[in-house]
């Protein structure tokens, strides 16, 4: 139960700007587990089934009860609403940074940060228009997009709609799943499932054989999609909306921190009451 309701966050950071489901299962613990659970689905499928189960479970289940939550807050106060998202995606970042450096860390490691994070920069912000928005894909393309959305949704840091949106195939997915277009939706789904397994098996040889190195670039791509939060309507002024967006910025922020190391958290609360 407890997999099924940290499964649920998890969803509502999937669908969340900027904030990572992936993310937030290695703030959790439980990424490598997951990581390790998929690669090795079919060699332990019994104990991999039981520990997925209930995190996927909860996974749907926070973006299903949420999507919407989300969507009317976005269409009806979005400056507020991806400020509130800021500040829960910043409050994450220490204890993201305390994985990091779980198994050692040197200050080698600060230039794969930097070198991660201005690559992240250079291919969320700055290759719009690289690749052309596909309507009518052919079967490859269709793979492609599959493999596409396992990737973003396996690795830490990387936004799907992000990914997507660069290599022109955000508006195809969503209209795919909207129209529930099979023509589309079983090679994707094909392109998802190999997807998934392949670059778990990678991700999965990668932390154990450089643990520090490979959470040291998924940091950096994970701090380049942080000012993608705010977009051309998060603009501060003197009026009411500026004041509930700074508000709801330090409430996320405060909130995401706590929930971050809760037993750390209470343990020194608990010695500020004595």
């Amino acid at each position: 139960m407890i997999n099924f309701f940290k499964g649920i966050v998890v969803g509502i950071g999937g669908i969340a700007p900027g904030l990572s489901g992936s993310v937030l299962l290695v703030i959790f613990g439980l990424y490598q587990r997951a990581i390790n659970a998929v690669s090795e689905i079919f060699k332990n499928f019994k104990q991999s089934f039981s520990f997925l189960f209930p995190l996927v479970a909860g996974f749907g289940v926070g973006v299903l009860l949420f999507s919407k939550i989300v969507d009317f807050f976005l269409e009806n106060f979005e400056m507020q609403t991806r400020f509130a998202f800021l500040g829960l995606v910043l409050g994450t970042i220490p204890l993201f940074f305390k994985e990091v450096k779980k198994e050692g860390f040197s200050k080698k490691y600060y230039l794969f940060i930097t070198v991660s994070a201005l690559a992240g920069f250079a291919l969320f912000a700055f290759n719009k228009d690289m690749f052309p928005t596909v309507e009518n894909p052919t079967f490859i393309q269709s793979v492609i997009l599959g493999v596409s959305v396992a990737g973003s949704s396996i690795v830490p840091g990387v936004d799907s709609a992000v990914i997507l949106s660069s290599l022109g195939l955000y508006e195809l997915y969503v209209s795919s799943l909207a129209d529930f277009n099979l023509e589309i939706l079983i090679p994707a789904g094909a392109g998802l499932l190999v997807g998934a397994i392949v670059i778990s098996l990678l991700m999965n040889a990668l932390i154990k054989r450089f643990y520090t190195a490979t959470f040291s670039i998924i940091f950096g791509l994970f701090i380049s999609i942080i000012p993608r939060v705010l977009n051309d309507s998060c603009v501060l002024d003197l009026s009411l909306k500026t004041l509930v967006s700074v508000i709801v910025f330090v409430l996320g922020f405060a909130l995401s921190f706590y929930l971050s190391d809760i037993e750390g958290n209470n343990k020194r609360l608990a010695k500020l009451k004595k």
